[in-house]
């Protein structure tokens, strides 16, 4: 099993704690995986706009959230 099956199994505990402690996780893996395709679409020379079109939000929300320059 992937770590992604695994956490997916246990947000659906019935036990709260559990299931919300797979929840977090499930949500930093996101996060993780996110940033990863993000960097590699820039690094294709994708546009800010392109991104925030696959990820379905705005093109700010996108920027402001992924841009290095600013950090």
């Amino acid at each position: 099993m992937t770590e992604a099956t695994t956490l997916a199994a246990a947000a659906g505990s019935p036990d709260p704690a559990e299931g919300l402690r797979a929840v977090r996780a499930l949500r930093r893996l996101l996060e993780r995986l996110e940033a990863i395709q993000v960097d590699n679409a820039r690094a294709q020379g994708w546009s800010w706009q392109a991104i925030a079109d696959s990820l379905e939000v705005s093109r700010q929300a996108v920027h402001q959230k992924h841009n290095r320059k600013g950090r």
